[in-house]
């Protein structure tokens, strides 16, 4: 059973523009799949389809086999771990508040709170006396990142969603996030679904590359079937 699944997925936006019609797409648990693809394709409102911050027009979107519907909203967002691209921590939590804000939505006691806490912060690489208790502000942009990668999987969700989460970083920072990224994914082994604009950037993640045209799944593979794609919708985006 796929850990996520579009069948026949339409959905149009306020005003009119078809966004998705009948669309099909499934990813395996433990998968990195990027979607990549111009402005406009479609990308992000799958990750909304996903986490049911938006319902589908017909068709049926699926979370561990079970229809985004079925799912009581806050319930399948716990499940469902989330990275923006601008972070969006609370600037008046602390590191440390900001990661265990879920846990404690979900009731977790004072120590195990603080025990996930330091455990993310080993994960990610900042030093739990350095950085628990340091405010947001105090942070370069990477550090930033890292804590949003910690607050999404607070509560070990099994799947997690990136929307452009490295976009906003100089060069530099950012492939050594990707590096990151790859260590933390080789230790937790989550089911990811990544939105990026950036080829180069689906490349060193992914184990499964989906192009996007139009709404349209032009080609969903891996990287090296990818690169040697003669579609010209992909062409397009391997050669800018």
């Amino acid at each position: 059973m796929p850990a996520l699944e579009f069948r026949d997925v339409s959905f149009t936006r306020p005003g009119g523009t078809r966004v998705l019609d009948r669309f099909n797409f499934a990813v395996d648990a433990g998968d990195v799949v990027a979607l990549v693809g111009r402005s406009g394709a479609g990308k992000t409102t799958i990750l909304k389809l996903i986490n049911r911050l938006l319902d589908p027009d017909s068709g049926d979107v699926l979370v561990e086999g079970k229809s985004t519907r079925a799912w009581e909203p806050i319930r399948l967002r716990r499940r469902v771990g989330y990275v923006l691209q601008d972070v969006g921590l609370f600037p008046h939590m602390t590191v440390g508040g900001n990661i265990g804000v879920v846990p404690q939505l979900e009731g977790w006691t004072a120590e195990r709170i603080s025990a996930r806490v330091d455990e993310l912060l080993d994960l990610i690489g900042l030093d739990r006396q350095t950085f628990a208790r340091r405010w947001p502000d105090e942070l370069s942009g990477g550090q930033r990142q890292r804590v949003g990668v910690a607050r999404a999987l607070a509560v070990d969700p099994p799947i997690l969603l990136m929307d452009e989460p490295f976009g906003a970083l100089d060069p530099v920072t950012r492939v050594e996030l990707h590096q990151e990224f790859k260590r933390i994914q080789a230790r937790v082994k989550k089911t990811v679904v990544i939105v990026t604009h950036d080829m180069r950037e689906a490349f060193a993640l992914a184990t499964r590359i989906g192009v996007l045209d139009a709404g349209e799944l032009v080609a969903f593979d891996t990287p090296a079937s990818i690169s040697s794609s003669a579609d010209p919708r992909v062409r397009r985006l391997l050669e800018s």
